[in-house]
């Protein structure tokens, strides 16, 4: 019985995600380092309207690092409580968060390219931007409409379900012929074509700011989000996080790559459930829950505990 733990990316996030950490004092001390690279306390940011509006919690240049230090806050309470998980795996920015939880960036690091990360892609991604979720389409049918309309592919999910991004004005007149198709089309609240060739100046300014930090190679290997490969060494992480930010994330390689390393329980660090979700409907076998899922981090430990029996 193994264990691997799923990072998450954005879209879950909520007022109410650091409660579960207020009482751990290794978790408080990762968001307080947080702090200085938000220029705010996440604590502040979570009070909502009266001091920091929750429209906060979206901006990306506060969500991407803000989602690092939860979920690298969330392990630290963890980790000495767990066994050693095979992997990590994380989905978007989860990825860059998966590698700080895994060993290979300290915290401040973690916070601080996370935070470059997100405004190279602001500034790069045009300002008319956006993304839909796509279901019911197999990708030989989906890819000729979307290179006719000059989208991409930006994520796969799965069999016949994606993420597709591109500017807006291509994207509406995309979406009459997909549900022509039969596909189910999402607007998703996202104005960042995340993981597409419109971020290619984004990948490229990410990429040097790794470069130059102190990622080493992941004590735990990481799997790739571009290809569900393993990451065992600095030079690949550096490739795998570069080139992520421009081109589309393979979960479904992912997922395959979970079971290849022989994962049977998976805990997903939160906000959110989605990537729970999507491993019950791909590997129904496997053990999966989310910690948002609990009350406190202890009843996520017996969990954990009880399903590696």
């Amino acid at each position: 019985m193994s264990l691997g733990i799923l990072c998450p990316g954005q879209g879950a996030q909520h007022p109410a995600m650091l409660e579960p950490l207020r009482t751990h004092p290794e978790a408080r001390a990762v968001l307080d380092a947080v702090s200085e690279v938000l220029g705010v306390s996440p604590w502040t940011l979570m009070k909502g309207p009266t001091e920091a509006p929750a429209e906060a919690l979206y901006v990306n240049a506060l969500a991407q690092p803000l989602l690092c230090a939860v979920q690298l806050a969330t392990w630290t309470a963890l980790r000495s409580r767990l066994p050693t998980p095979r992997v990590f795996a994380g989905y978007s920015v989860g990825e860059l968060a998966a590698h700080g939880c895994a060993g290979a960036l300290d915290a401040g690091e973690l916070f601080t390219l996370a935070q470059a990360r997100a405004r190279a892609m602001d500034g790069a991604s045009p300002a008319d931007s956006g993304m839909r979720a796509v279901r019911g389409l197999c990708r030989k049918r989906l890819e000729p409409l979307l290179e006719a309309h000059a989208v991409h592919i930006a994520i796969v999910n799965g069999p016949g379900r994606f993420v597709i991004g591109g500017r807006e004005e291509d994207l509406r007149r995309l979406e009459p012929e997909l549900s022509a198709q039969g596909g189910s089309v999402t607007v998703l609240p996202v104005h960042v074509a995340s993981h597409t060739p419109l971020l290619a100046s984004a990948a490229h300014v990410f990429g040097e700011h790794l470069a130059h930090s102190g990622l080493r190679a992941p004590v735990t290997p990481v799997l790739a989000g571009i290809d569900g490969a393993p990451v065992s060494t600095r030079e690949r992480a550096l490739t795998t996080l570069t080139r992520q930010v421009a081109e589309p994330v393979d979960w479904a390689a992912c997922l395959e790559g979970l079971a290849e390393e022989g994962c049977t329980v998976l805990l997903e660090l939160g906000p959110g459930a989605d990537l729970s979700r999507m491993v019950r409907d791909t590997l129904p076998s496997l053990s999966v829950r989310s910690v948002s899922e609990f009350k406190t981090l202890e009843g996520v430990c017996s969990w954990v505990l009880r399903q590696l029996e």
